[in-house]
C-alpha cells in the first residue's frame, strides 16, 4: 500500500507539473498575440475580411483667364474582378470575355481570374462603351458577381498642345507629373472615396452584408492668367520664326502685362501633346526613337517636357535697356527722353579697342532721343549712356 500511496503522488505531482508547463506555454502565447503581434494581425485581419474599392475623384478643371477649359476630367470606368467569387467553370468563360471586349491577352487575363487575392485590375479608364458591352454580357451569361465595373475619370486636354509647357500633364492614377498639374496637384487631385465590403476568410461575399459607400470629393478648379487667343497667336508666330530662322535649340517667348506682372502668355517651340506627353515632337525624334536605349528616350522626353522659358539661363540683351534706362532718368542723366539728337548712332561704337555693332550697323540710326533710342533698340546709344552715367 505505501508503494502504491508514493507511485499514485509521484504521478498526481508529475501530471500538475506538465499541466503548469502546457498552461505557462498557453498564457506565454496568448501573450505574445495579443500584446506582440496583436496590431499586425488585427491588420491582416481588416484586409482579409474588408474589401475596399477605391472611387478616384474628379480632377479640377484648368481654365485661362476667360474661363476656357484648358484641362478636364471626362468620366470613365474600371473594370476589376474578385477572383472568390467567380465560379470555377466559369474562370475561362469570364476570361475570354474580358480580353475580347477590351483587347487583351487571354493568358494575361486568365491569370488574374485564377488567383486567389481579393481583387485584381483588369483594365484602367476605359470607355463606357466598352464596360456598357460587358454589362450586357454579364446579364446574357448570368454572372452576376466576381465583376466590378467603377466609375473612373480620365485627363483630357481639348486643344492637344497649346500650352503644353505651362499646364503639363497627369500619370495614370490622375496625379500631376509636370508643369501646373504637378505645382498645385494637392489643390486639383482631390480625395479618393471607397465602397467597403465585408467578405469570408475566403474573399467570397456575405449573405445580407450591404456595401458601404464612401463618395470621393472633387478637386478644386484653377484659373490661370494665361489667355487662351494670345497664346494660340504666340505659339502660331514662334513656330513660324523658329522654322524660317533654322533655330535648332527651338525658341520662347513670354508675354507679360506690364501694369499687373500677370503672364498672358508662356510658349516654347517645339511643344508637345498633352494628351500623348510620351510620344516624341519632332520629326527628327520620330525616325531616332525605335533605336534609343530606354535612358536616352527618358532624357528625350525630359528635354522635351521642360519649359525652358523659366529654366534656361539666357542674357538678358536689350531686356535691360529698360534698367539702362529707368536709372539714367532716375538719376537725372538724362532729362528729357524725347529731346531729339541728344544721341546719335553711327552704327558702332568702339569701347576699351573693342567695336560693338547696332543691329542696324548697315543703315545707321543717325540722331535719336532717349525715347527713339529705346525704341530701336540701339546699342550704341546706350553704351554711350552707361558711359555718360560713370562721368
Amino acid at each position: 500500500m505505501r508503494n502504491t500511496d508514493i507511485t499514485q503522488k509521484k504521478r498526481m505531482r508529475n501530471m500538475l507539473f506538465v499541466n503548469i508547463i502546457i498552461f505557462v506555454l498557453l498564457i506565454s502565447r496568448i501573450s505574445w498575440l495579443q500584446f506582440v503581434k496583436g496590431s499586425e494581425l488585427q491588420s491582416m485581419a481588416y484586409v482579409q475580411q474588408n474589401l475596399n474599392r477605391n472611387i478616384n475623384p474628379k480632377r479640377g478643371t484648368i481654365y485661362d483667364a476667360n474661363k476656357i477649359a484648358l484641362a478636364v476630367s471626362a468620366t470613365v470606368e474600371t473594370v476589376t474582378v474578385n477572383p472568390t467569387n467567380i465560379a470555377t467553370e466559369d474562370k475561362e468563360k469570364v476570361a475570354k470575355a474580358l480580353s475580347s471586349i477590351f483587347n487583351l491577352d487571354y493568358e494575361t487575363v486568365l491569370k488574374k481570374v485564377k488567383k486567389k487575392t481579393s481583387i485584381e485590375t483588369i483594365v484602367k479608364k476605359t470607355d463606357k462603351e466598352k464596360t456598357n458591352e460587358l454589362r450586357i454580357w454579364m446579364d446574357q451569361n448570368n454572372i452576376l458577381s466576381g465583376i466590378n465595373i467603377d466609375e473612373d475619370t480620365k485627363r483630357f486636354y481639348p486643344y492637344n498642345n497649346l500650352a503644353s509647357h505651362i499646364i503639363g500633364f497627369t500619370g495614370s492614377d490622375n496625379q500631376g507629373l509636370d508643369g501646373i498639374e504637378a505645382k498645385f496637384d494637392k489643390e486639383l487631385k482631390g480625395s479618393q472615396g471607397k465602397i467597403l465590403k465585408l467578405t469570408d476568410a475566403k474573399g467570397g461575399d456575405i449573405d445580407g452584408s450591404a456595401e458601404s459607400y464612401v463618395p470621393a470629393i472633387d478637386g478644386n478648379d484653377l484659373v490661370l492668367s494665361i489667355d487662351m487667343t494670345l497664346q494660340s497667336i504666340v505659339e502660331k508666330y514662334l513656330k513660324e520664326a523658329c522654322i524660317d530662322n533654322v533655330c535648332t535649340d527651338g525658341g520662347n517667348i513670354v508675354m507679360m502685362n506690364p501694369k499687373t506682372g500677370d503672364i498672358l502668355a508662356m510658349a516654347t517651340y517645339p511643344n508637345y501633346n498633352l494628351n500623348t506627353p510620351y510620344e516624341p515632337n519632332t520629326e527628327e525624334l520620330k525616325e531616332q526613337w525605335n533605336n534609343l536605349e530606354q535612358k536616352d528616350k527618358t532624357t528625350a522626353l525630359q528635354q522635351m517636357w521642360r519649359n525652358k522659358a523659366i529654366t534656361d539661363g539666357y542674357e538678358p540683351g536689350s531686356t535691360f535697356k529698360l534698367i539702362t534706362s529707368s536709372a539714367a532718368i532716375e538719376e537725372g542723366i538724362v532729362t528729357d527722353t524725347e529731346k531729339s539728337g541728344e544721341f546719335s548712332c553711327t552704327g558702332s561704337i568702339e569701347i576699351a579697342g573693342v567695336r560693338i555693332n547696332c543691329w542696324r550697323y548697315y543703315r545707321p540710326h543717325g540722331a535719336q532721343s532717349l525715347r527713339e533710342a529705346l525704341m530701336n533698340s540701339c546699342n550704341p546709344v546706350f553704351i554711350g549712356l552707361r558711359s555718360k552715367n560713370r562721368c
